[in-house]
Order: structure tokens, then C-alpha cells, then sequence
């Protein structure tokens, strides 16, 4: 029985948030300690599990467990926010958007660029299952573990710091202000999700923008011999930048915020080949 590094590191999370639970508002104390549970009671299954089925299953649950950790942060809403945070970040959105000219430049098009933007925006919730599908499809399948493992961490660490930055989306804050110009119908879709399966906690760091960069550095690291699909991830999580901005998902403050989330696992992986070059690291 062996535990994967990305099991090991839901644990961590799951953990974690149930030792700082105490010190918020959450209104069931011990939710986040059954959970934490639960998730540990679940990998260990898995883990004596001889068949191989739920090998290929351990591959996938972490994904699932991910949406887990999504909500489990709504817990942490506060009762009442004061908007101080959302009053600074917004002088610099507009800033972008008006005086910078972002939002007539995405506009230009009529309908082309705004589609294109929210389409990425909606594609977000696949990106974890996409990375996983892109390693089998290329039979390197012993490379998922570790593929997951920084997807996660990319991730988690932005759901790791919503409680510290209460905060509300543009769209929520400032009503119908700022909006885009141009409505499509993947915008009412993207606008529906975030309506009734969104989280009331925060939304720094973006954890959209963190996990798609995060995205991109797994598929350089862990798919040398195929750099056009990390670029093109690359220039994925660049589009969902400027999406969750122009859509007002997020403010500017939060991309940057999940850019730099993100380069915490490429710094990892940046070390860890480093020692793998030193002879000091076996790790795959």
C-alpha cells in the first residue's frame, strides 16, 4: 500500500483547511474534519485496492476531489464584506479596460474575440481531465501522478488563500458596471455557472488563471518530446487571463495573483531537475 504524491498532497489540503476552519466563521465546526477524514479514509482504499481498475480510477479521483476543495472554501464566506479590498482593485481594472484600451480592442470584432474569451473561460472546468486524457493518449501513463500532482498544487494553493482575501467578483461588487459591450450565449452560460455552482469566499488568487499557467508548465516539464502542446496551452491560459478580466470574473489583481500562484510548482519542477541532474533526485 502506497500512497501518490497528488493523494499525499489532497491530504495536506484537506487538512489544512480543517486546522485553520477554526480561527473563520464557519458555520459547521466539523465538517472540514470529516471531510479531511473521508478523503484520507478514501485514498487509503484505493490504495490496498489490488485491482487495476482502480489504479486507472486513481488517476481520476483527484480531479473529483478538486471540486470537493472548491466548495468546501464556500464555508468560508464571510457574513459581511466591506468592499476595501474591491474598491482598489477596481480603479486598476479600469484602468486596463478604458485607458488601456483592452476592452475596445477585444471588441473590435463585433462578437469573434468576446466568444472566443468566454469559450476558454467555460473550458477551464476541463483543463485537469484534458491533461490527464493528453498523457494517455501519448501512452505515458506513469507520467500522471506527477502531471496531477503540480496541476493540483497549482490549484490548491489560490483555494489555500481565499479565506485570508474576502472579496467579491467585478460582476457581483459593481453590478452591470463595467460589463462587456458584446453578450454571447456561452457568456449567460459562464454568467449561470458562476451564479449557482460559484463560491461566496473570494476571488484572489484566481484559481482559473493559476490552474491553466500550472497547466501549461506540467505539459513542458512532463511533455518534452510534444512543446507545441504546452504552448498552446500556453497561449490557453493567456486567453482565460484576459477572459476572467474582460468578462469581469475577476479583477486584474487576481490574475496577476494566480500567474504568480502558478510559478510556484515551475519552480518546483525547475528544482527538481536540477537535482535529478546532480544525481540527488530518483523521483520520475
Amino acid at each position: 500500500m502506497k500512497l501518490r504524491s497528488a493523494e499525499w498532497l489532497l491530504m495536506a489540503y484537506f487538512s489544512y483547511v480543517a486546522l485553520i476552519s477554526p480561527a473563520f466563521p464557519v458555520p459547521t465546526r466539523l465538517a472540514p474534519f470529516v471531510v479531511a477524514i473521508l478523503v484520507a479514509a478514501l485514498f487509503l482504499i484505493l490504495a490496498r485496492a489490488q485491482h487495476p481498475a482502480f489504479s486507472i480510477a486513481r488517476d481520476w479521483v483527484p480531479l473529483g476531489l478538486l471540486l470537493v476543495a472548491y466548495r468546501e472554501m464556500d464555508w468560508f464566506s464571510p457574513i459581511a464584506h466591506n468592499f476595501r479590498l474591491e474598491l482598489r482593485w477596481v480603479e486598476w481594472d479600469r484602468a486596463i479596460l478604458y485607458q488601456g484600451g483592452l476592452q475596445r480592442a477585444i471588441e473590435t470584432l463585433g462578437a469573434v474575440v468576446p466568444f472566443y474569451l468566454e469559450l476558454c473561460y467555460t473550458l477551464v472546468y476541463a483543463v485537469g481531465f484534458f491533461l490527464i486524457a493528453i498523457f494517455y493518449i501519448q501512452h505515458r501513463r506513469e507520467r500522471v501522478n506527477g502531471v496531477v500532482f503540480v496541476y493540483l498544487l497549482g490549484t490548491l494553493l489560490a483555494y489555500a488563500l481565499f479565506p485570508y482575501f474576502p472579496s467579491d467578483p467585478p460582476r457581483v461588487a459593481f453590478g452591470g458596471t463595467d460589463a462587456p459591450n458584446v453578450t454571447t450565449a456561452l457568456r449567460e452560460l459562464n454568467l449561470w455557472i458562476v451564479r449557482d455552482y460559484g463560491i461566496h469566499s473570494s476571488v484572489f488568487p484566481s484559481a482559473h488563471v493559476s490552474s491553466a499557467f500550472t497547466a501549461a508548465w506540467a505539459l513542458f516539464a512532463y511533455l518534452p518530446e510534444r512543446k507545441r502542446v504546452g504552448w498552446a496551452m500556453l497561449v490557453y491560459a493567456i486567453s482565460v487571463a484576459l477572459a476572467t478580466i474582460y468578462g469581469r470574473y475577476h479583477y486584474a489583481a487576481d490574475v496577476v495573483a494566480g500567474i504568480v500562484v502558478s510559478l510556484v510548482p515551475a519552480a518546483m519542477i525547475l528544482l527538481a531537475r536540477r537535482l535529478r541532474l546532480r544525481g540527488l533526485l530518483a523521483l520520475p
